[in-house]
Formats: structure tokens, sequence, C-alpha cells
């Protein structure tokens, strides 16, 4: 399978397209805060620099954060595909990137990047309620994802609550702030030819369409 990259604004529903298709395909999801917590807690070089940093609350530059992302993509269970969440975060990673798996002989893969209107992705983040207990998410726009008693866990009946930055001023900033950064990432992969983009707003039809995207480039996926 075609190895993927996942670039879209928080709440727009990577999470979700990855866990789906890891399900029912057997990718690897690669998020890239998750392997750096994850090798941080290895008793070697590389964990103690990246557990140092994040300790003291630097962020993990970019040389450390590609050396993780290459042992990781080497090992066996990447071989049959594996999703990357998270990176590239800049222009910079994504052409490290390009030279990375160029020296490792592996497919360059395809880019999908996730849309949806800003309404809707308002929605998702203002309306988002988190378990205090069993951190299940919900959402009070949903019907489908709204607990069933007002501010009470459906699973094991803790209260709900909001993160602090889950308001619509913060979001509009993080929005900004994606874009900024990103656009120049989309413009380069679309140059490639191998950037696809996907309208997230129902998440079982964004899963379709990576599939379909998927099948028509020949990628055989039962």
């Amino acid at each position: 399978m075609k190895n993927l990259i996942l670039l879209a604004v928080q709440g727009a529903g990577k999470g979700t397209l990855a866990k789906a298709l890891c399900k029912k395909y057997g990718y690897v999801h690669i998020s890239t805060g998750d392997i750096l917590r994850q090798r941080a807690s290895v008793d070697d070089e590389l964990g103690t620099q990246i557990k140092n940093l994040i300790d003291k609350g630097i962020l993990v530059p970019d040389d450390l954060i590609l050396k993780t992302i290459e042992d990781k993509i080497q090992e066996s269970e990447c071989r049959n595909g594996y999703i990357l969440d998270g990176f590239p975060r800049n222009l910079e990673q994504a052409k490290k990137y390009d030279e990375m798996i160029k020296r490792l002989n592996l497919d360059e893969g395809i880019v999908i990047h996730l849309t949806l209107p800003e309404d809707l992705l308002l929605k998702r983040i203002t309306g988002r309620r988190i378990c205090s207990s069993c951190g299940l998410i919900y959402n009070i726009y949903s019907d489908q994802m709204n607990s069933k008693q007002d501010g009470i866990c459906d699973e094991c009946g803790s209260s709900l609550y909001q993160r602090a930055d889950d308001n619509e001023e913060s979001m509009k900033n993080r929005i900004d702030t994606y874009f900024k950064v990103t656009v120049p990432i989309i413009d380069y992969y679309k140059n490639k030819g191998i950037l696809y983009e996907v309208d997230s707003t129902d998440s079982n039809n964004a899963l379709i369409s990576v599939e379909s995207i998927l099948g028509f480039l020949g990628d055989h996926i039962d």
C-alpha cells in the first residue's frame, strides 16, 4: 500500500481517518507527538536528548524529529504502509523527508489534505467535550457524538469538561497559524503531483474518497 501523509488543521478529522484506515487495511499510524514521547522513554543517546527537550518544554529540533521518523518507518510493522500525522510541519521537513525516503529506496506515497468549512471546524472544536476519567470525546453539536446525559460520560458516568483552548478565538488563531505554515507545504506537494484534497465534512465519505484515490492509483486494497 502507498504510504500516506495527512495534512489538516486540528479538528478536520485526521485522527478519525487514520484510525479507520489502520483498522481496515493494517496501516501503521505514526503520530509525531506519540513517537517522540515513545522514543524519549528509550534509554539511549537519542532518547535522552529528546526526553531532556520535552521535559524542559523546548521544541524538538528538525534533525531529531527526522531521525526518529527514519528509525520508525524502517521497523518491520511499517513495511505494509504507514500514515504520517503531524509531519512534516514545515517546508524544510518536507524536503528532508523526500531526501530520506530516496536514500532508503521507499515510495514517496501520496499526501491527503483534509478540508472542511470553517464554521463546521469551529463547531467540532468549540463543541468538543472530554471525559475526565476515560478520555472519551463527545461533541455537543453532533447528535451522533453528544452524550445521552448532559455533561456526563455514557461509558463511565464521569463528568465531561471542555479544554481551555477549545474556544472560538483560540481556534481562529490556530487556523491562521496552520495556514501560514502549511500553505508552502501544500504547494510543494501539489507541484510534485502527489497531493489530493479530500472534503472531511463527513468522516465516512472522507474514507471512501481516500479509498477511491488509492484504487485509482492502482494501490490494490481489499
